[in-house]
């Protein structure tokens, strides 16, 4: 009997009968060469279809879990299966930090970056801007690498892909020197003072989250993020009227802390505080539904109170939102391609019936914004509405038919989102 693999929500089963887990690179090579479709499965992380295949899936955690640091080019190797928490950790032994990371240190760095996700920051890039190179075996099984300095556009098509394009097997990171950052918690922002000051409300720290359950226009809580060295400091007594927690929260309300990263403005390594959750928890364990939309930030104030009109549609079924702003990139498929972004994440139960006609009323509230949802998550916007708002789409097909011109890494999700056939 076939062992039913399912995402890590456990929403979508896999349809594909085996999965592989090659233990070299030349196994791999010959694993992809002789397949006519394939897909590679990262950490599951994902809530739609997007990693599912109708011939092979193949896992890289049987390759060797590589992180190799370059200090002089300033950059880290890195196998596509490794988690940001082992990078994280390897990389602060030596000094070293990626600038930015998710709120989960549990995904791995490829399927991060192929899918366009990323941390929190005005100034922050999405995961995939720091990506330098990437190696990659192609549908006839040779290796190829693809590199900013070397190969230009094409490599920004290439960085966020989505796994079209050949089975990633390490990226090329940039680094920088290791820092330091402290985290305070706010409670109570008056959805007026969000309208009035939300630029200097996210842009006040190195990283700044907002929360809300949707039952009122208030921000439950705002997790400031701040870079810094020294000892523990004294969070301001008020920001824009929001007060400080009086102790750790966890971003759902009456959930216990535990499994969430160090508050009350202790400092310590940036790859234990800009995840909001440690890596030896898993929140929710997946008991929960994602979805998001990434939008201009200008348009922000605009898209909360779109969204506030429907508030009572959304919060029976929801059981966190988070705002959070991301700079803009050049990567084609990123949801933050050439503008600055405000994004706006939904964790709900887990019932997709209950879910989806929700998601159908926010994508209409932020239809007027060109809203992108997030590729891993759950959405119902149409295959041509969500093309035309790339404008780099017809490229990225051009891409793909050059490096995979049979589709041999195209599943469904690609087809009807990406490629259109």
């Amino acid at each position: 009997m076939t062992h039913t693999v399912t995402n890590w929500a456990g929403n979508v089963a896999f349809r594909a009968e085996r999965v592989e887990r090659p233990s070299s690179l030349e196994e791999l090579r010959g694993l992809v060469a002789r397949s006519q479709k394939i897909r590679v499965l990262g950490s599951g992380h994902s809530f739609n279809d997007i990693a599912d295949s109708s011939g092979s899936l193949v896992a890289l955690d049987g390759l060797p879990p590589e992180v190799e640091i370059d200090s002089a080019s300033a950059t880290v190797k890195v196998a596509a299966s490794v988690r940001y928490a082992e990078l994280g950790r390897r990389l602060h032994e030596k000094g070293w930090a990626v600038p930015n990371l998710a709120s989960l240190p549990h995904i791995s760095v490829a399927g991060s970056c192929m899918t366009g996700t990323h941390g929190s920051g005005n100034a922050n890039g999405g995961l995939a801007t720091a990506v330098a190179a990437i190696e990659m075996v192609t549908a006839d099984g040779d290796l190829v690498t693809l590199s900013r300095d070397e190969d230009g556009d094409r490599f920004h098509g290439a960085v966020v892909a989505l796994g079209a394009l050949g089975a990633v097997v390490t990226m090329t990171l940039d680094i920088a020197p290791a820092f330091e950052v402290r985290q305070y918690v706010y409670e109570g922002l008056a959805g007026e003072e969000l309208d009035d000051h939300f630029e200097d409300i996210v842009s006040s720290a190195y990283s700044v989250s907002l929360f809300t359950d949707w039952r009122s226009s208030r921000i439950n809580q705002v997790w400031v993020k701040e870079r810094l060295g020294g000892e523990a400091g004294t969070p301001a007594p008020s920001l824009f009227g929001a007060t400080p927690a009086d102790g750790p929260r966890h971003p759902v309300p009456g959930v216990a802390a535990d499994a969430c990263t160090t508050q009350m403005g202790v400092p310590g390594p940036w790859f234990e505080r800009l995840p909001h959750f440690r890596p030896d928890f898993t929140p929710s364990s997946g008991e929960e539904l994602q979805a998001e939309y990434l939008l201009p930030r200008r348009h922000a104030v605009a898209a909360l109170r779109a969204l506030d009109d429907i508030r009572d549609r959304i919060a029976p079924v929801l059981q966190i939102s988070e705002i959070r702003t991301v700079a803009a990139d050049d990567l084609w498929l990123s949801p933050s391609y050439g503008r600055d972004t405000v994004a706006f994440h939904f964790t709900w139960v887990k019932d997709t019936e209950a879910v989806l006609p929700v998601l159908t009323m926010i994508e209409e509230r932020l239809a007027p914004f060109d809203a992108r949802p997030h590729w891993g998550k759950l959405f119902t916007v149409t295959p041509e509405v969500l093309r035309s708002r790339y404008d780099r789409m017809d490229d990225f097909r051009e891409l793909a038919r050059q490096l995979d011109p049979a589709g041999t890494f195209a599943n469904e999700f690609v087809s009807r989102y990406v490629l259109d056939i």
